[in-house]
């Protein structure tokens, strides 16, 4: 346990340290144009992730939306089943979730696309995903410390909150409209 006065200060360094050239390799890897493209072409998105890396996908479902995709957080009562011409975005740092394999099993089935983000480049999951985007962070059970001295996954879950504002920013620069435009007007309520 640390007792250092400035523990907020050096966790924050500590953080951003890993991120940065983790999001670095995760970039000069990517095959973006083709991830954002998919997005873009669906019918409608589905995100699902487990636990933190499902939070981080809601985040990036509620930016999606505002550009008007017609997008689902998978495993919602009102989410409809996913059909072809669809997209499931999916994190799993393992890539081995039961749930989200399933998913994704069930969404291959029904020819809808794949983009998946995932520690692991050999895993089920990554097998499934017809966009794979390999984020080199810790998995959850990696207490090494080797890729990430933070706790668990956290890594990981991070970068799936910096992709999906990537991915979003890389949509919208596509769509062309202002951020006037996409926020809509509250006119009706003052």
């Amino acid at each position: 346990m640390t007792t250092d006065t400035d523990a907020l200060a050096s966790a924050l360094r500590l953080v951003s340290g890993e991120v940065a050239p983790l999001i670095g390799r995760v970039a000069a890897e990517a095959n973006d144009d083709e991830i954002v493209t998919a997005v873009q072409n669906a019918n409608r998105v589905f995100v699902l992730g487990a636990g933190r890396s499902g939070l981080a996908l809601r985040m990036t479902a509620m930016r999606l939306m505002h550009l008007g995709l017609t997008v689902h957080v998978a495993g919602e009562t009102t989410t409809p089943a996913i059909a072809e011409g669809d997209l499931l975005l999916t994190a799993s740092g393992s890539g081995t979730t039961a749930g989200i394999v399933r998913a994704a099993t069930t969404a291959k089935k029904v020819g809808a696309k794949i983009v998946a983000l995932s520690t692991a480049a050999e895993s089920p999951l990554a097998e499934l995903a017809d966009h794979l985007l390999v984020v080199p962070g810790a998995a959850k059970l990696d207490r090494s410390g080797d890729a990430s001295a933070q706790y668990a996954g956290s890594l990981f879950e991070q970068a799936v909150v910096l992709v999906g504002d990537a991915l979003f920013h890389a949509l919208w620069q596509r769509d062309g409209r202002s951020a006037d435009e996409l926020w809509p007007s509250h006119a009706n309520l003052e």
